[in-house]
């Protein structure tokens, strides 16, 4: 019984630090959203490179979340495999660093990390403030993990059990090593396992020399999580986390067999030896990067070599092929789910008509810019296969609410057809307009316009999830995002307007350009978030007018 009880509770406390880090995780990528790509793709060396990768792990608290943005974005084309390398190495670094700030006695904080999260999460609109107190509570429920790790250890030290295993693991450093990688891979934390190895040796549960293999085999098991996580991307994806693997795996098998075969590992005790253990782990990871970094270059080839890309001849179009079946037009949920999967089609469509837009303004090609008007012509054919299906639909075979889902997903349809319009027309015009007047835009309006950008790009994913899912958080969270869209656009305006009364010859020439695009953004974010407002009215969350009351009873009064 009492053997059950303590792995109760040890999985319990493991779980409650998994699900906080993730928790913080998930609300500081709300919150910053797709300007993760431009942080990403900023970086003009190896070195910068390297510092935006400690930052982002630093935000993420994860080094295997900064590897799959880095492994994305190097599959779309957005990110070389040098610089990719390099933000992936100082990933690791942040992460490590992360780790002395969590093990800091901090347990005075919880309440009030508590009390001001939950506040901020429960009481406030403000997409920001929500997800700050979203990251308040997860940093909490961090801390209340740890001390409930500290609270279920500390009766077994005295046991025989638990001094035999650590005694063994500090005799067979290779064993330990292995458990260390399989710990950080079953946990899909990096984080959560090294704070999980220094929160024993701290409590004295295990020796220091146990620890230190444990956590450099943590280090090649947070390695292979990224490897695992891409195994269904394209090849030029999946380079990046290879390589670090490779990099990663025989740096800390190197350090194994060194610590171990060339001196007593006590010799690093230089103070306590929890402390002693981080202090470990932040120099394997600073000197993985110093020696790491110069390499990022030279590897590509070898790398490409080993993983060379898989040349098609004929490439195929999946996407441009209708998934609409009509032998379930009989079955109300069959037709409905195949609707849904054609509009996710559609979307995809109109996304991939939106991605060059952004370097479109800046590069002004004419090659791209009918490659995205012919791509209009599919959006449109997809509208029209949908129209023949939704009319062959017997909706008087339907029960009322799954004939308004047909009509929603329809009228949807309608709106992605615009949003292609959108994109084909008034963007590519502008675009089109600063290329031919020569505009330059302020920096400042730039920025703006940038941000924008980054906003629309993050809501077509959430979109998507929205569509799929049906969730009613995720629908809210979306139509929030888009009155923020709303409020971005009317402060970029009144700072554009504020510019042009200030005298600013930049803004004065590119007037037209700035404040055509902040008005087509806004636009093809509402055709993109209109997916939210069916799940909305459905579950009483939308009201039917903004109106306080009618005006004839105002007037009556």
């Amino acid at each position: 019984m009492a053997i059950l009880s303590f792995l109760l509770n040890l999985s319990g406390s493991v779980m409650l630090l998994l699900f906080a880090v993730r928790m913080v995780r998930t609300g500081i990528e709300r919150s910053f959203g797709a300007s993760f790509q431009r942080w990403l793709t900023d970086s003009t060396s190896l070195t910068g490179s390297g510092a935006t990768g400690v930052m982002l792990a630093l935000i993420l608290q994860s080094s295997a979340a900064v590897a799959l943005l880095t492994s994305g974005f190097a599959a779309a084309g957005y990110l070389a495999f040098p610089a990719g390398l390099a933000v992936v190495l100082g990933g690791d670094l942040g992460s490590a660093l992360i780790i002395q700030v969590l093990s800091f006695r901090l347990d005075w904080l919880i309440p009030l990390l508590l009390t001001v999260g939950g506040f901020l999460f429960v009481k406030t609109d403000g997409r920001r403030w929500r997800q700050a107190g979203r990251i308040l509570m997860g940093v909490a429920f961090i801390l209340i993990s740890l001390q409930l790790l500290r609270q279920t250890m500390e009766p077994i030290n005295d046991s025989a059990f638990l001094p035999a295993i650590a005694e063994y693991l500090a005799r067979d450093f290779i064993t330990a090593f292995l458990v260390g990688a399989a710990l950080a891979f079953v946990m899909h934390s990096s984080v959560a396992a090294v704070l999980m190895c220094v929160t024993l040796v701290h409590i004295g549960a295990l020796p220091f020399a146990a620890g230190l293999s444990l956590v450099l085999g943590a280090n090649l098991g947070s390695a292979g999580i990224p490897v695992y996580l891409t195994r269904g991307m394209g090849v030029d994806g999946r380079r990046i986390p290879i390589a670090n693997m490779i990099l990663r795996g025989t740096w800390a098998l190197a350090a194994l067999l060194v610590i171990n075969l060339g001196f007593d590992p006590s010799h690093l005790l230089i103070v306590s030896p929890g402390q002693s253990l981080i202090y470990a782990h932040i120099a394997f990871n600073l000197t993985l990067l110093i020696v790491a970094l110069p390499l990022c270059r030279p590897l590509e080839r070898p790398i490409q070599a080993l993983m060379p890309s898989t040349v098609q001849t004929e490439p195929e179009r999946h996407d441009e092929i209708s998934v609409l079946d009509t032998d379930v037009l009989d079955t109300p949920q069959m037709a409905i789910a195949s609707l849904k999967r054609e509009l996710l089609r559609m979307m995809g469509l109109v996304e991939r008509m939106f991605e060059p837009i952004q370097s479109l303004y800046e590069t002004g090609d004419k090659a791209r810019m009918r490659a995205v008007r012919l791509q209009d012509n599919a959006v449109n054919a997809a509208l029209l296969e949908i129209r023949r299906y939704v009319a062959a639909i017997p909706l008087d075979a339907y029960t009322k609410d799954e004939a308004k889902t047909v009509r929603s997903l329809m009228e949807y349809a309608i709106r992605l057809e615009a949003a292609g319009d959108l994109l084909a027309g008034q963007f590519l015009r502008t675009a089109a307009e600063k290329r031919d007047e020569q505009v330059t835009l302020s920096a400042e309006g730039w920025s703006e316009l940038v941000h924008m950008f980054e906003a629309v790009r993050a809501n077509f994913r959430l979109a998507g999830n929205v569509l799929i899912s049906d969730d009613l958080e995720s629908a809210r969270l979306l139509v929030m995002e888009k009155t923020e869209i709303k409020q971005k656009e009317r402060r970029s305006r009144k700072r554009h307007l504020q510019r042009l009364s200030d005298g600013r010859t930049d803004s004065f020439q590119s007037s037209d350009v700035h404040l055509e695009t902040l008005r087509a953004l806004r636009d093809l974010n509402g055709h993109i978030s209109a997916v939210a407002y069916p799940i909305l009215y459905r579950n009483g969350q939308l009201l039917e007018t903004r109106l306080i009351r009618n005006i004839e009873d105002e007037t009556e009064d």
